[in-house]
């Protein structure tokens, strides 16, 4: 994932708000940006370099600003900007077949067996705070789709180092012992 890359589509979206939708964005990060800040702020593009400061803004954490942009009505730059993260997510960084096999089983086990704590494993695997507000708010009332979800950014962020060790040695890590136990059982009876 290329930082120039990365950084040339946020020139191209900082470069199709109007005036009005970039007030509108500073409006809504008037929280997170003191007001003296947010006065000198006169372009998207010195917005999304606050944002990047504030740890809101990276080439794998684009969450934050795709919310924004759909607030202010733009879709268009959202699915721009999501396009992005997909292709570059889509490189050969990829665990092998066999790996990609072992995830799959265990990600279906831990969706059924997880629950509420689902935070608590994201935390574990190194998802920060806002990848897993946006993964909430994607699901907000599907438990099992939340955690499907959580393992999905998970498996992206990890790319070929992803592997159902790492996910079993968290569950224990977040006394989830059952669940981990369970993975450890579908999968040696997929090996049988």
């Amino acid at each position: 994932m290329s930082s120039l890359q990365f950084n040339s589509v946020l020139l191209e979206i900082s470069n199709q708000l109007s005036s009005e939708q970039l007030d509108q964005m500073k409006f809504m990060c008037r929280d997170m940006i003191g007001k003296r800040e947010l006065e000198k702020i006169s372009t998207g593009r010195q917005l999304f370099q606050v944002l990047t400061e504030r740890g809101r803004l990276g080439a794998d954490n684009t969450d934050w600003l795709c919310q924004l942009l759909k607030l202010i009505q733009r879709q268009d730059l959202s699915d721009q900007l999501n396009g992005f993260e997909r292709q570059s997510g889509n490189t050969d960084n990829q665990p092998d077949e066999a790996e990609k096999v072992k995830l799959d089983v265990a990600t279906e086990v831990i969706a059924e067996n997880l629950g509420r704590n689902w935070r608590k494993l994201g935390r574990k695997l190194g998802l920060n705070e806002v990848k897993l507000e946006s993964i909430s708010k994607r699901h907000p009332t599907e438990l099992e789709e939340t955690v499907v979800e959580l393992l999905k950014e998970w498996r992206k962020s990890r790319g070929a180092e992803a592997r159902t060790e790492e996910l079993i040695k968290a569950l224990r890590a977040c006394q989830h012992n059952l669940t981990a136990d369970k993975v450890e059982d579908r999968l040696s009876t997929q090996r049988s």
